[in-house]
């Protein structure tokens, strides 16, 4: 592989997603006629600044696992099977591999979370799951970090997880062109691509990607359905089985073994043809005190 790192004439990656596939191929060439950098002198920074992150939950044994572990419930909702759910994290917490992923304030329970995510090269809505499939410019890897013990707090409300994600994501190293995969892709439309989790050089988890419950452009079509997908966005896997996360083997063996990450942890997360991620954690914020909600005497006008 040529680890060089040419610059593209564009304002920016989510511009250069919204032009004309003409354009972005001259754009291309002109980069590799310049002046090129070794890829070790430079410092990666999340591939793009995507307007929107869809994070799904595909993978039917990470299901299992994190329910029992957060909720304290065993099995998997009938209601997952239907339809494939997502809930959206934010855009602007997003870190690079290599840079350091700081504790939630207040949270004593880290965790990742190994996932595979799609990025939109032109808009659509309502789009069917063949449809979709052109509408994909490539993929990346995506970890979804959470903080357990928030997050578990937070569902009792029955909303959604909001402190417990929002904090850090971490996206890159790069995208790779949709075109690019298409030797891992088998019969019924999944990526058959090999993933590691590692925490400390010690491998926690290993699955495959085509163990999704759906294929991404069946996630496309579903996130499309009466919203429009704009160029830029992303949409996440969700965590693979067999380890994707610790939380996952809590829930399975009912202790926390492997134990939460803390400072000084180093977490790698390896997807074959995609690239790894790495991320060391370190100390976080103190939570600023917001009081609890005050009570109410239920006066009408």
């Amino acid at each position: 592989m040529d680890e060089t790192v040419y610059a593209l004439d564009a304002p920016a990656l989510r511009d250069f997603l919204g032009w004309a596939p003409s354009e972005r191929d001259a754009a291309v060439s002109r980069a590799l006629r310049g002046p090129g950098v070794p890829l070790p002198e430079v410092r990666l920074l999340p591939p793009l600044e995507p307007p929107t992150i869809r994070d799904f939950v595909a993978f039917e044994e990470h299901v299992e696992g994190v329910r029992k572990s957060v909720d304290g419930v065993s099995g998997v909702p009938d209601r997952w099977y239907e339809a494939p759910t997502f809930y959206f994290t934010n855009p602007h917490s997003l870190v690079a591999t290599g840079d350091d992923v700081p504790m939630a304030p207040g949270s004593a329970v880290l965790d990742f979370e190994l996932e595979v995510a799609v990025v939109i090269g032109k808009a659509g809505r309502d789009l069917t799951p063949e449809q979709a499939h052109d509408h994909i410019f490539g993929y990346t890897l995506f970890n979804d970090w959470s903080a357990r013990d928030l997050q578990s707090l937070e569902m009792k409300v029955g909303l959604g997880p909001c402190k417990g994600k929002d904090f850090a994501s971490t996206l890159g190293p790069w995208i790779v062109p949709a075109a690019d995969l298409d030797p891992y892709r088998d019969s019924d439309g999944f990526l058959g691509l090999a993933l590691t989790a590692e925490v400390n050089g010690k491998v926690i988890g290993r699955d495959l990607l085509s163990n999704m419950a759906w294929p991404f452009e069946d996630l496309i079509a579903y996130a499309s359905r009466g919203a429009e997908l704009r160029p830029g966005d992303v949409l996440a896997s969700g965590t693979c089985g067999n380890g994707g996360c610790l939380a996952e083997l809590w829930g399975r063996t009912g202790t926390p073994d492997p134990p939460p990450l803390t400072p000084g942890d180093r977490i790698t997360l390896t997807a074959e043809a995609l690239g790894t991620l790495t991320n060391h954690i370190v100390p976080g914020a103190e939570p600023v005190p917001i009081p609890r909600a005050r009570p109410r005497t239920r006066t009408r006008p």
